[in-house]
């Protein structure tokens, strides 16, 4: 159910459609300054979407307040990228979610749809499983579920605690959860 997003282009789009509506949301708000922002996109290079989205996946939107003597950036959070990570954010998270109870030959299938090494997707999990439950974000995350997070194993765990009907909606509610992890370098994998 999870690995058939891996490869659907309209869900991938459909992120670029959300975070582009963060970012607008984030240039009408401003500077904490008061100043003007200004588009100041830096380009990525990221793994795991399908070959047509690599163009709407190359830049990430970014911006600069024109304020002289502020010029501080603001960087909105994102649906697409997880902080300075390579992969997508939603590659990180159900390529690890799916490597839950999977046999050998099924992590070599997912490894074969994304390219990820197996190194990369140890490092994954090791990060959902000791990083991500000690952070600061999870201690006050995990008081928002009705019911206590397996945190054996995460990301599944989670994304199975959200309430709704299809593998796309909870994937995205899970993005939607993580999203003050985007902008924040001290999440790195």
């Amino acid at each position: 159910m999870y690995q058939t997003i891996l490869n659907d282009a309209s869900f991938y789009r459909g992120l670029v459609k959300f975070d582009e509506d963060l970012a607008e949301q984030a240039r009408h708000n401003g500077c904490a300054c008061g100043g003007k922002l200004h588009s100041a996109r830096y380009p990525r290079k990221p793994r795991g979407v399908p070959d047509e989205l690599q163009e709407d996946y190359s830049t990430r939107r970014s911006f600069c307040c024109a304020q002289e003597g502020c010029r501080k950036r603001t960087t909105p959070a994102s649906f697409r990228f997880l902080s300075r990570r390579v992969y997508v954010g939603a590659v990180v998270v159900l390529v690890t979610a799916l490597r839950h109870g999977a046999t050998p030959a099924r992590v070599a299938q997912l490894r074969a749809i994304v390219g990820v090494s197996g190194r990369t997707l140890e490092q994954w999990r090791l990060w959902w499983l000791d990083e991500f439950p000690r952070s600061s974000f999870w201690r006050w995350g995990r008081g928002q579920f009705a019911t206590e997070v397996d945190h054996d194993s995460l990301p599944l765990s989670l994304l199975d605690s959200f309430r709704k009907p299809t593998a796309e909606e909870r994937t995205v509610d899970l993005l939607r959860f993580i999203l003050p992890l985007t902008t924040s370098a001290l999440q790195e994998i």
